[in-house]
């Protein structure tokens, strides 16, 4: 029995072909994967499959018959991986943009000898640089394509986590994107909460970015998830003459008060943004339909989503906390899901279009809406396991939503889909730069 896997070392977006061959046709084999994820924990998954009648195995052509996943899925033992430790949610290494190695072992029924490969997942391209940015009160990571540039830009915003998003900008560098990914609260120096978030911070990131990155043809793109979706979008709104592009991950469509990231001193229904002085009028404000009931009360694991439907059954509160997103002057995509469970970025997603159509917003306009699949869409190829889970602020426990092969898909066909858009926003930026200073 021989095992091969291709490309054994590339970039994490990179399907692998794993195959084995030198087997008698029919015979069962067991192929299982191992990586070290987060502070060195165990993630791993196995399936079996069967021979065919050349003696070979392949995971691109080939369902398992049991294990971990069902259907034909080339990196099944990627996604489908579950932690040895309870909880674990930590897909990458402690070094965020560090490679991952996974282990490969083939075993056939009664032999003592597994055979044994392996692949890297790189998330940073060769000649990718990495620099924290400590300047002018800002707090982030720069990472840099290869070769002298000029470069597109992409600021990159985490959620209601908080922290900083290294390895989506290493990423993103790696595609040939100069990518700052931006914390504004649980990063070093910052608050550990997202209450009264002043957005003049993020002003003076696009200017510095603007003034020390010197883009090409001035593009710089947001790109945030979840909070950092709904945050983006406000932001396009905010500083449109400093915006090239939105992309926001299961954004918001309306203004959000605090929520689970609050300071506790302040309470989930204080403000989240504050702008020249004064917090945006958010849909929980004089809302006369929201509970928060369906979310403190309600089954386990418990869906964030339920209570924000609440809040959305008042159309005055909705209208006084829309995001005005027609004030965006450049291509807009927004990603969503149907089963979101934290909140239901899938109407959020239809209201951000259905604005945009309404006011015949000239730019492109992409909505990707995944069926079945949850509120953590990422990007290829990692773990879609762990659905439930307890904020990383308020320490609640909930369910993400989805199901692991839905979300594996998303995953996948959401990347590809950022990175067309992205491409095309570009070329049309350079096909009519207008007025390119921020």
């Amino acid at each position: 029995m021989r095992l091969s896997i291709t490309p054994e070392a590339a970039l994490i977006d990179v399907p692998r072909r794993i195959a084995l061959d030198g087997l008698a046709p029919g015979e069962q084999v067991e192929v299982a994967s191992c990586t070290l994820r987060g502070a060195g924990v165990p993630w791993r998954a196995a399936a079996r499959f069967v021979a065919d009648a050349e003696g070979t195995v392949d995971l691109w052509r080939d369902a398992p018959v049991a294990g971990s996943y069902q259907g034909v899925s080339a990196m099944g033992l990627v996604w489908a991986q579950v932690p040895d430790t309870a909880g674990a949610r930590e897909l990458f290494d402690a070094e965020p943009a560090a490679a991952l190695a996974t282990d490969i072992l083939a075993r056939r029924d009664g032999d003592a000898r597994p055979v044994r490969g392996g692949f890297v997942q790189r998330l940073a391209a060769a000649g990718v640089t990495r620099r924290e940015v400590r300047e002018e009160g800002l707090v982030g990571t720069l990472f840099l394509p290869a070769g002298p540039g000029p470069h597109p830009a992409v600021m990159i915003l985490n959620g209601s986590g908080g922290g900083i998003n290294e390895p989506r900008a290493a990423l993103y560098a790696s595609h040939g994107y100069a990518a700052f990914a931006l914390g504004y609260f649980k990063a070093p120096g910052l608050s550990d909460y997202i209450s009264a978030t002043r957005l003049e911070y993020f002003e003076t990131a696009l200017a510095w970015m603007h003034r020390t990155l010197k883009p090409l043809q001035g593009f710089v793109a947001l790109s945030g998830q979840s909070r950092g979706g709904e945050l983006v979008l406000l932001l396009g709104t905010l500083f449109p003459a400093s915006v090239s592009a939105v992309i926001g991950y299961v954004p918001g469509a309306v203004v959000h008060c605090a929520q689970n990231a609050c300071d506790p001193a302040l309470g989930r229904e204080g403000p989240a943004w504050i702008f020249r002085g004064r917090p945006l009028p958010h849909v929980w404000e004089n809302n006369r339909t929201a509970t928060w009931a369906p979310w403190d009360q309600g089954p386990e694991p418990r869906r964030h989503a339920d209570a924000l439907l609440t809040a959305l059954q008042d159309p005055e509160a909705v209208e006084r906390a829309r995001i005005p997103v027609e004030k965006i002057r450049g291509p807009v995509m927004v990603l969503s899901a149907t089963d979101d469970g934290s909140w239901p970025s899938s109407l959020y997603g239809r209201m951000v279009t259905e604005r945009l159509a309404q006011f015949g917003h000239p730019h492109a306009v992409a909505h990707l809406d995944f069926e079945g699949a949850g509120h953590s869409i990422l990007f290829p190829f990692v773990p879609t396991t762990q659905l439930a889970y307890a904020h990383p602020v308020s320490g609640r426990r909930s369910t993400s939503g989805g199901t692991p092969p839905h979300n594996a898909h998303a995953d996948e066909a959401s990347w590809q889909g950022v990175l067309r858009f992205l491409q095309q926003a570009v070329a049309a930026r350079i096909a009519s730069p207008g007025d390119t200073s921020p």
